[in-house]
């Protein structure tokens, strides 16, 4: 059987996690991890503010799963480092007894995981490879929070762009869905092949740490198949229901990611 705590936190080996924690401007990484981030950096400073975008659009989505759609439970795969308006600190101010478990094969996230929800007991953080659906949702962790009986928010923010397309992402998303009943909803975001750096940008991830993958529009709307896209559909991420007006134009950073939400009929 896999050890759960493995594999050990190597600071030497750059992960997914903590260069995202350091373009997000987190404390949470090593060496390795800032110069593959500063190698996106150099390619567009304002990569930073793709990355807080996805933050943002995240808060604006399970927002609108427990305020609109009344979901009061999620699976959060891929969480990455605990950071500013997670999602528990989201889902709980609409309902302070939703119950969010958190997912991520970096033994780092585990840690400072747990040491944040210490005193939530309405939260749980699971060390575990997300593409394997049926381990996941077997962990006590997950069985002792989450009712699979009742409509589940699926979050699959900024991670599946993280699988080849031999590991079929779509398919991913459609196993998990297969397990959670009708009215649940699933919220990804995702790369985006639109500008001019974005294959630049794909080249020095996936030297950097193994993975990134940039897919088109179409590519990205194909991983919602055979579920109902919820208003304005796959779009990019600052265009999914902002808070303010945007402009009729997109600066390239803001280009950087498409995402959506969709539901189970």
């Amino acid at each position: 059987m896999r050890d759960p705590l493995s594999p050990a936190v190597n600071p030497n080996v750059p992960s997914v996690a903590r260069v995202y924690d350091y373009l997000l401007g987190g404390k949470d990484n090593f060496a390795a991890d800032r110069a593959v981030g500063d190698q996106i950096l150099a390619l567009s400073a304002q990569s930073r503010w793709a990355t807080l975008e996805n933050r943002y659009v995240l808060a604006r989505a399970v927002r609108h799963l427990a305020a609109e759609a009344g979901i009061d439970q999620f699976l959060d795969l891929g969480s990455g480092l605990p950071t500013q308006r997670n999602v528990h600190q989201v889902a709980q101010e609409v309902n302070r007894d939703a119950r969010v478990v958190y997912v991520d094969n970096d033994p780092i996230v585990l840690a400072h995981g747990r040491a944040l929800l210490a005193e939530n007991d309405r939260t749980a953080v699971v060390q575990a490879d997300m593409r394997d659906p049926d381990e996941v949702l077997a962990r006590d962790e997950v069985t002792a929070l989450l009712d699979l009986s009742r409509p589940v928010g699926v979050i699959m923010c900024g991670v599946l762009h993280h699988l080849d397309d031999e590991e079929d992402p779509a398919g991913l998303v459609a196993s998990y869905m297969a397990r959670v009943p009708s009215g649940s909803r699933v919220f990804v975001t995702h790369f985006a092949r639109s500008g001019p750096n974005s294959a630049e940008a794909e080249r020095i991830l996936i030297a950097g740490i193994g993975s990134g993958r940039f897919r088109t529009a179409a590519e990205i709307e194909a991983l919602f198949g055979g579920l109902d896209l919820v208003e304005p559909g796959v779009v990019f991420v600052p265009r999914w229901r902002p808070d303010e007006p945007l402009g009729e134009e997109l600066e390239e950073w803001q280009m950087l990611l498409m995402g959506g939400v969709a539901v189970k009929p």
